[in-house]
C-alpha cells in the first residue's frame, strides 16, 4: 500500500536504497484492512495522520531481476500545516510540487499515481 500525500499542494516523498524517490507506505501485516496498513506506515514513515480516501492505481514492480511486488496507491486526504519527519527506513524526504515529479528518478507506476491525485 502507498500514499499520495500532499502537503500544502506538495506531494510527499520518500528517498529510498535504490536512490529512486517513492511514495510512502509498506506491507499489510497479518489481518490488517488496506486503508488501516497505510494510515499506519505514513504515521511510522512520516509522523503523520493521513486518511486513505480512494484507490489510484495497481501495478506490478519489478524492484529486482526474481523480486516483484503489487502496488496499490491511494489518494490521501490533503494536509496542511504540517511538518512531516524522517524516519529510519529512508535517506531523505521531499516535498514536491507536481510538476517536478516528471523529472525524479522514481518508477512510473508512482509518477502515474500522483498525476491522477493531483487532477
Amino acid at each position: 500500500m502507498k500514499g499520495v500525500v500532499t502537503i500544502d499542494g506538495r506531494v510527499c516523498l520518500l528517498f529510498n536504497e535504490r536512490d529512486e524517490w517513492e511514495l510512502p507506505g509498506g506491507k499489510l501485516e497479518p489481518g490488517e484492512d488496506p486503508q488501516e496498513c497505510l494510515a499506519r506506515e505514513i504515521d511510522e514513515e512520516l509522523g503523520l495522520t493521513a486518511v486513505p480516501e480512494r484507490i489510484l492505481d495497481s501495478w506490478l514492480y519489478r524492484i529486482a531481476p526474481g523480486v516483484e511486488v503489487v502496488i496499490v496507491t491511494y489518494a490521501c486526504a490533503p494536509l496542511s500545516g504540517l511538518t512531516p519527519r524522517l524516519s529510519h527506513e529512508h535517506k531523505k524526504l521531499g516535498l514536491f510540487a507536481p510538476e517536478e515529479i516528471e523529472a525524479l528518478n522514481m518508477p512510473e507506476g508512482y509518477k502515474a499515481s500522483i498525476r491522477a491525485a493531483c487532477r
